[in-house]
């Protein structure tokens, strides 16, 4: 993923280590010195960001010769080398930390979200991610988040109708009922646009329901309430699990039978994956 954003974001990044020069390089390592060094990995997870890892070093110094040794999705185990980089050694250290940040991150959010994945395998409930991604980061997390093999919900605004609780109680302010806002956000709306309501309770679902809503997003309802949520709408409307799910949970909430479970753990709080940048020998 080297889109024109990708590259900014890439500059950005580079701007905040660099900005100021690299005088431990440029006073240690000589200009014509160069060598070899692999990205490699040093723990079990899965591969997000090599490309965009890469494009770092090119960014740096375009003479670098940076090829990936595995494919974003790859499955990792401590030891395994990621990509190898071949050139101007002071070019290699100076864009090293911040090819790594990249893989640290997206590295994370691919592995929980691989963990995620496997929680709800055989349920026939997808993991999908949510819009609370880090600012500039969001195209990058949600290829993670697929490279993990869940799945993204939104990409912006804009990619649905999502009718949220302060959407609701806004207009309940001003006398509209929730059938009333469902129906008026069907009829403003593109016809190639899915309507979701979140709903927090059984009242709200069929009313939702009533309006016509496509998709019900079933917001902190426990494991019961949920599971009579999906039965009502089977064959009405496809049905989402959200809100402070977790992996000590996931299977309880896959197994009532809804089709999607947004976590935005994915994104907002993803560990750090541990990779590492070394010289060869010589």
């Amino acid at each position: 993923m080297n889109s024109k954003h990708v590259e900014d974001l890439i500059d950005l990044a580079l701007a905040e280590d660099l900005s100021a020069g690299d005088p431990t390089t440029e006073s240690l390592i000589a200009a014509d010195s160069t060598g070899a060094a692999e990205i490699v990995s040093r723990q079990t997870g899965v591969l997000a960001g090599i490309d965009t890892a890469l494009a770092v070093f090119s960014r740096i110094d375009p003479s670098l010769e940076a090829r990936a040794l595995e494919e974003d999705g790859a499955t990792l185990a401590p030891g395994d080398s990621l990509a190898r980089v071949e050139g101007a050694v002071a070019s290699i250290l100076k864009a090293e930390r911040t090819a790594l940040n990249f893989l640290y991150r997206l590295c994370g959010v691919a592995t929980l979200a691989s963990v995620y994945s496997s929680a709800v395998h055989g349920t026939g409930a997808r993991i999908i991610d949510t819009r609370k991604t880090t600012p500039g980061m969001r195209a990058l997390e949600k290829a993670a988040v697929r490279a993990g093999g869940a799945f993204n919900h939104r990409q912006n605004l804009g990619d649905g109708v999502l009718i949220k609780d302060n959407h609701i109680a806004a207009l309940a302010a001003q006398g509209t009922g929730l059938r009333q806002v469902v129906e008026l956000a069907r009829a403003g709306a593109a016809h190639t646009l899915r309507v979701e309501v979140e709903v927090e309770s059984i009242e709200q679902a069929k009313e939702a329901l009533a309006g016509g809503a496509e998709i019900l997003l079933l917001d902190n309802m426990d494991v019961p309430t949920m599971t009579e949520a999906v039965r009502l709408a089977q064959g009405r409307a496809i049905t989402e699990a959200s809100g402070g799910i977790t992996l000590a949970t996931v299977r309880d909430v896959a197994e009532t039978g809804v089709d999607l479970i947004s976590v935005g753990e994915l994104t907002h709080s993803a560990p750090g994956f541990n990779v590492s940048l070394e010289f060869e020998d010589g």
